[in-house]
């Protein structure tokens, strides 16, 4: 079972990938990094993004919470004209209040690969 490190590298192997953080959306903390942020900024970015990803976990117009309380949006998808960003909500025993942030180019990444991958990570990404 990867850790935070193991698993923005796995990410970073993905086709079109530029970019990978572990999000914190409670508080907007990076809890780690790989590859570019947009913006040159990964700080900035993780905050930014965790204000997404807070709207969308938290609003009962894109979720409604599941029995056990935890979010029931599995991911929230965003595009520009050159690139793709892609939060994946990892569910853990504590809170689950984290992400994984991918960052994939537009032209070089698979976004339907990316998404199912990134679940594949979210489930065995191991906290603590």
């Amino acid at each position: 079972m990867p850790g935070i490190d193991e698993c923005l590298l796995e990410a970073m192997r993905l086709p079109g990938a530029r970019g990978a953080a572990l999000v914190d959306w409670t508080s907007g903390l990076a809890l780690g990094t790989v590859g570019e942020a947009p913006g040159g900024d990964h700080e900035t970015t993780a905050a930014e993004a965790a204000e997404l990803a807070r709207m969308a976990a938290e609003h009962g117009a894109f979720a409604t919470q599941a029995d056990d309380g935890h979010p029931t949006v599995e991911d929230v998808i965003v595009s520009n004209h050159d690139s793709y960003h892609l939060l994946r909500f990892v569910d853990t025993s504590f809170d689950s209040s984290v992400f994984l942030h991918l960052w994939l180019g537009r032209e070089e990444g698979n976004l339907a690969l990316a998404r199912i991958r990134l679940g594949e990570m979210a489930a065995r990404l191991v906290l603590g």
